[in-house]
């Protein structure tokens, strides 16, 4: 069972749609995938198809009142299930006190509960903002996958993410790898996208995943209907670019 956490401080980046993408690519290739919605806002929660009263939630299962295997709820879609996330995670957060104890709360829990179920892939959506939330998520992961958009501040938010992953290196005994930034919301038509590109492959090229995920218009309605790209439309260019990424993906996880 592998941990990957999609993590970015900063937000709409194409996180929740990655999580959302890669976790449906893994699940129709045959893994038995968990996605788990961590951030507040639900967005992977609703952008799969679900109410945020669905009676499930991360949010009992932090504050010790159910167990995490009792908020699991089976998706339509074969080997992908949900821990749904809502508005109460917030308050979690607000009431935790910060400790270098409390950055590993996810860990324990996550991996302790799901040790003996059959999950090939637990992906989590990360909060965009910097908390105890985001920071816990990263965590529990074995390794991060780095959504980035190409635009004009892409490289400054992935120098403030490796300067968190440095200081919790210090602090926890088991800091997450990045296996990969992913390059986002790409028009081929701007120059300042194709400039991105050439600048992060230029500082970074190890970390850099060859697949890049265009703006497409179909990307983006996708959520709206409850859908992964793959449901909604298999044929589109950004669902053959998620497909793509997964194998990717797959070949670094090994």
């Amino acid at each position: 069972m592998k941990f990957i956490s999609i993590a970015n401080q900063k937000g709409g980046v194409g996180k929740t749609t990655t999580a959302i993408n890669l976790s449906a690519c893994l699940a129709e290739k045959g893994f038995s995938t968990l996605l788990i919605d961590v951030d507040p806002q639900s967005n992977a929660t609703s952008g799969i198809g679900f109410s945020l009263d669905s009676g499930k939630s991360l949010f009992p299962v932090l504050t010790g009142e159910k167990p995490l295997k009792d908020q699991i709820i089976s998706t339509p879609y074969m080997n992908l299930d949900l821990i749904p996330s809502n508005l109460e995670l917030a308050n979690w957060e607000n009431e935790t006190l910060e400790g270098s104890d409390s950055f590993s709360f996810f860990r324990k829990i996550f991996r302790d509960s799901l040790a003996d179920t059959s999950y090939q892939y637990v992906i989590l959506d990360c909060p965009p903002a910097l908390g105890l939330l985001m920071v816990n998520s990263m965590v529990a992961a074995d390794w991060l996958i780095i959504p980035i958009q190409c635009e004009y501040y892409a490289l400054e938010g992935l120098a403030k993410m490796f300067k968190l992953l440095e200081n919790l290196k210090k602090m926890v005994p088991f800091p997450p790898g990045i296996l990969g930034i992913l390059l986002t919301m790409y028009d081929s038509r701007t120059n300042l996208c194709k400039q991105v590109v050439e600048d992060v492959h230029k500082h970074i090229p190890d970390l850099v995943f060859d697949t890049i995920i265009p703006r497409t218009v179909r990307l983006a309605e996708a959520p709206s209907y409850g859908k992964p790209i793959t449901l909604y439309d298999p044929s589109c260019s950004g669902c053959v670019s998620y497909r793509k990424f997964t194998m990717e993906f797959l070949e670094r996880a090994k």
